[in-house]
């Protein structure tokens, strides 16, 4: 089975509050975001967004220039739902981070909560890490969550990577200056706690 093959199959078959990840609201994303200080035009993408609710907080606050990309046509079909006429104001992409194509300096926030740890190929992450050079504008922001070096070691029956900070950031590249790094003790909805790290770079200004 495919990467798409199964993220269609796990949307399907479970509810999007019933998946490991799920989060009420993403509290330590959008305080990260908040803390950039940008306006309310801010362009932000949400890479993986699928169902989470991240973009239903930003929404209603008020951000007007909303991305969300995952694989799962499933997922993004919850969320379109689930927002309702906030729906609207949410650009949906739905494709393979690896090979999406994004307009040159298209964003002034990238954010990945989950993603990038499903990327054990090099290959797949040195594609990744092109788009995010691609796709964000100089000195703007990326926020990246993966897996702490003490959470789990799959997600989902799928192998992931773990991370420390240095070493998550060392796959971006002196192009990303790292601002600051974060740990979260992720609590899923079947009373177990995962480990997560975030990472919070800046691209540089050239």
């Amino acid at each position: 089975m495919d990467r798409k093959q199964h993220w269609e199959q796990v949307y399907t078959v479970k509810a999007s509050d019933a998946v490991s990840w799920f989060q009420e609201h993403a509290d330590q994303s959008l305080r990260l975001i908040h803390n950039i200080r940008l306006g309310k035009d801010a362009a932000i993408i949400d890479v993986g967004g699928g169902a989470s609710r991240l973009v239903d907080d930003l929404a209603v606050e008020g951000y007007t220039d909303l991305t969300v990309l995952d694989l799962s046509a499933s997922a993004l079909a919850v969320a379109k739902q689930r927002l309702g006429k906030h729906a609207d104001v949410v650009h949906w992409m739905e494709g393979d981070i690896t090979r999406a194509e994004f307009p040159m300096h298209r964003f002034d926030i990238w954010h990945d909560r989950a993603v990038f740890h499903f990327l054990t190929d090099q290959a797949d992450r040195h594609a990744y890490v092109e788009r995010v050079m691609r796709a964000v504008r100089p000195g703007g922001h990326v926020i990246v969550a993966t897996f702490a070096e003490d959470g789990p070691e799959k997600c989902s029956g799928l192998p992931v990577m773990r991370y420390q900070p240095e070493a998550l950031h060392a796959e971006f590249g002196g192009a990303f200056l790292l601002v600051g790094h974060e740990k979260e003790a992720h609590h899923t909805p079947f009373g177990t706690v995962q480990q997560f790290v975030y990472c919070y770079c800046r691209k540089a200004n050239c």
